[in-house]
């Protein structure tokens, strides 16, 4: 196992009706930017509670943070806390409105030009030069609500960039399970698939010695496997929305990559497929996965073995058919869970997007990239254009 050290700060408020307990998490007498998206918080009856529990506050709104949020209006949400002198954000709403206040929070107090943060990849890490904030998850889905990363969109050039660092974990976050109920199927279906590859991202590298890292991993993925499909379709069965939410939050909060090889290059090529064509990002993983798998399957194939017999349950055949079965099984999962694999299904402008994705990694000196930095421009190419 390697060397490694877990830090994570975020008191996670896991359950039904809790959003009193904000009251009492955020420092007294704060002034607060309320954060949101598009207004489904009004809808599902989130906003009148979150409002309730901010009573005892000064609160200023500031609405209209996109999905994949944009640089250009998160500029607008750090002017707003310098005018204001706001002293703390409140975040309600799914990734897109968490990643887009935690960049807020980095923002506000960076000398020098805030997209600076996304371009160099800075990572912030000093608790004094941010905004301190909280989260409410209204979309279960990327994990945003207990790491310190995320990943914002600058319109100006159509790019996708991620940032973090250990000063970017919230101060606390509410996860109430019952929110789910009110979402279209469509961010379902996107979660459920979001959450897995986070999953697979960090555990289909290498074999390795890090026993209990895999077990857990592979435990997130047969739950999302068994609920996924059910929970889509039952939103208000409970059982089924609290395990949903937490595998989400257990995929990406940092604890399965401790130790171990990581990937993440389905979600570098993904970033971009939702830069130039506005593809859900869930989907630009389920397009991307299966493809890298099958580029690089050679480097990968004793892992796909494992991941196929242990997640999957295949048994009594050789290795390699094994790791090529758990492809074909991981597709047909995205496929009941509703979702296409094709980046063709998409849009039909796709010709040009691998000679793009190329050029774009090759401007950003990405060219050895993975768990074995064996991904070079020439094999994004191929999983690119396999996708097709």
């Amino acid at each position: 196992m390697r060397n490694f050290e877990l830090y994570n700060p975020t008191r996670l408020i896991f359950g039904e009706n809790l959003h009193d307990r904000i009251t009492d998490l955020i420092p007294q007498n704060s002034k607060v930017l309320l954060a949101y998206g598009g207004g489904s918080i009004f809808k599902n009856g989130v906003y009148e509670k979150v409002s309730k529990a901010l009573m005892p506050f000064e609160v200023v709104e500031f609405g209209g943070i996109e999905p994949n949020p944009r640089f250009e209006t998160l500029m607008k949400a750090v002017q707003l806390i310098r005018e204001k002198q706001i002293d703390f954000i409140l975040a309600v709403g799914g990734g897109s409105v968490i990643d887009g206040v935690k960049f807020i929070s980095a923002a506000v107090k960076f000398e020098g030009d805030p997209i600076q943060i996304l371009q160099q990849r800075l990572l912030i890490k000093d608790p004094q030069q941010v905004v301190p904030f909280g989260a409410v998850v209204t979309l279960p889905a990327t994990g945003s609500e207990m790491n310190s990363g995320g990943v914002i969109t600058i319109e100006a050039t159509h790019e996708k960039l991620s940032f973090g660092g250990e000063a970017l974990f919230p101060v606390f976050s509410i996860a109430d399970p019952t929110v789910i109920q009110s979402l279209p199927k469509r961010q379902l279906q996107n979660g459920v698939v979001d959450s897995f590859v986070h999953v697979l991202e960090q555990y289909l590298t290498y074999k390795h010695d890090a026993f209990l890292q895999d077990r857990i991993a592979e435990g997130i993925l047969q739950t999302l496997i068994e609920i996924g499909p059910q929970v889509i379709q039952k939103p208000e069965d409970y059982t089924l929305a609290s395990n949903f939410m937490w595998c989400c939050t257990m995929a990406l909060n940092g604890l399965l990559n401790k130790g171990v090889p990581t990937d993440w290059v389905t979600h570098m090529i993904g970033h971009e497929l939702t830069a130039m064509y506005e593809i859900d990002h869930a989907r630009t993983l389920a397009i991307i996965g299966p493809n890298l798998y099958k580029v690089m399957f050679e480097t990968k194939k004793e892992k796909l073995a494992q991941y196929g017999e242990r997640v999957w349950g295949i048994t009594g055949k050789s290795e390699e058919e094994t790791a090529r079965e758990a492809i074909e099984k991981t597709i047909a999962f995205y496929h009941a869970v509703g979702i296409d694999t094709k980046i063709s299904e998409y849009t039909s402008q796709y010709q040009q997007s691998a000679e793009t994705i190329v050029n774009r990694f090759k401007q950003r000196n990405w060219i050895a990239m993975g768990e074995k930095q064996n991904i070079t421009p020439l094999e994004i190419e191929k999983i690119v254009e396999m996708a097709y």
